[in-house]
C-alpha cells in the first residue's frame, strides 16, 4: 500500500485552523493533542523545525513562561518548552507583533481529517456519551423557558456558583 503524501502548506494550513480553533472551543483536548502530535512528526519528516524560544503573550498566573517556536514554511506556532529546550534552544525575546500567519480558508473538519490522516490519530468524539445537563433538574425551565407545572425550584439554587469551565489553553498541557 503507497504512503500517502502529504504537502508542507496544506498541513501547516490544517494545524492553523486547528489552533485557531482551539483557542475558543469548549472542549480543546483533542484538537491541542491533534496540533502538537502534528508539528513533533512534521519536525521529524523535515517539514517543520525548531527555530528557538519566545515569551508567551498572555502567560499563565502573570508569570513569565517560554515556548518553542515552530516554523513552517511561511506559518509560525509555538508549543510549550520542555525543560531540556530551555537548556539548549536560543531564546529570541518577544514574539514580533507585526507578524502574522497568512489567512486561511479551511474549514475546521477538513482540517481535522487532514491532520488525522497524517498522524494517524482519531477522534475520541465516538467514545463520548451525550452530554447531560445536571442544572435541568425539578424545578428548572422547561426547554420553552416556562417552568414546568408542579414543579418548584429548589431553595437557594439561585445562590449556586457557576461550575468551573473545562476550557484549557495549550499552556496548560
Amino acid at each position: 500500500m503507497a504512503e500517502k503524501l502529504f504537502d508542507r502548506d496544506q498541513l501547516a494550513s490544517a494545524v492553523y485552523i486547528t489552533n485557531k480553533h482551539a483557542k475558543t472551543a469548549p472542549d480543546n483536548d483533542f484538537l491541542y493533542k491533534l496540533k502538537k502530535e502534528t508539528l513533533e512528526k512534521m519536525m521529524q519528516d523535515g517539514l517543520a523545525k525548531k527555530v528557538g524560544l519566545q515569551f508567551v503573550r498572555n502567560p499563565k498566573f502573570s508569570q513569565r513562561q517560554s515556548a518553542v517556536l515552530i516554523t513552517c514554511g511561511e506559518f509560525h506556532f509555538h508549543l510549550p518548552a520542555s525543560r531540556e529546550e530551555l537548556k539548549s534552544l536560543p531564546h529570541l525575546g518577544e514574539p514580533d507583533p507585526e507578524y502574522r500567519n497568512p489567512k486561511v480558508r479551511l474549514g475546521l473538519k477538513a482540517a481535522k481529517q487532514i491532520l488525522q490522516d497524517y498522524t494517524g490519530l482519531k477522534s475520541d468524539e465516538t467514545a463520548k456519551t451525550p452530554s447531560v445537563r445536571p442544572d435541568l433538574g425539578p424545578g428548572s425551565l422547561s426547554r420553552y423557558g416556562k417552568q414546568d407545572p408542579g414543579k418548584q425550584s429548589p431553595a437557594g439554587r439561585r445562590k449556586q456558583k457557576p461550575s468551573p469551565s473545562s476550557h484549557r489553553s495549550w499552556f496548560d498541557q
